[in-house]
């Protein structure tokens, strides 16, 4: 069966990200199609990346690089769930992706995002490291904006068009990752 993970990209203390992630995961549940796995990037814990090695010439040597990509390996494709921070992606996200390399590749990614005007500039920003990781990333995605699928810009409660527009990414990330299977298995 199909594997995604949903990747909680922010670590930061009191984000609202937590909330977001919960939705995308119960959603996803129901959905059905593959099997679903909340990843929160904060009880990784991993550090500022501290490789010698460049990631596209091979696997780190640390245990958390190793434990890291074990993880990432397991899954067929991905929905990446990010705030948008000063018009770009959590520093925590970004590092988290730095850490690896081929064991990202030949793989589907959809995003959820959420901020001041919907995270979309995070995402645009996601989608060139989303090539550069050899990740299909797909056209669907959610954007959530802090002023009208939160109340008081802290409780998430989305309008309700944002089911449709997850199921969207949801179909997208699972067709595409089902199709990259073969792909995967020839590199």
């Amino acid at each position: 069966m199909t594997k995604i993970a949903i990747i909680l990209g922010s670590t930061r203390p009191g984000r609202l990200g937590e909330g977001v992630a919960a939705w995308v995961y119960e959603q996803a549940r129901q959905h059905g199609g593959a099997e679903f796995e909340l990843v929160d990037l904060k009880m990784l814990e991993l550090p500022l990346l501290d490789e010698a090695g460049v990631p596209m010439m091979g696997r780190g040597q640390q245990r958390h690089t190793v434990r890291w990509a074990e993880i990432v390996e397991r899954f067929d494709g991905f929905v990446f769930v990010t705030a948008e921070y000063n018009h770009g992606i959590p520093a925590a996200l970004k590092n988290a992706l730095d850490f690896l390399y081929a064991e990202w590749n030949h793989k589907a990614a959809g995003f959820v995002s959420y901020g001041a005007d919907g995270g979309a500039r995070a995402v645009e920003q996601l989608r060139q490291v989303m090539a550069q990781l050899r990740i299909a990333d797909v056209g669907p995605q959610v954007t959530l904006s802090l002023a009208t699928d939160f109340i008081a810009y802290s409780e998430f409660k989305p309008q309700a068009h944002q089911d449709a527009n997850l199921k969207a990414v949801l179909d997208e990330v699972i067709t595409w990752a089902d199709a990259l299977r073969e792909v995967r298995a020839a590199a």
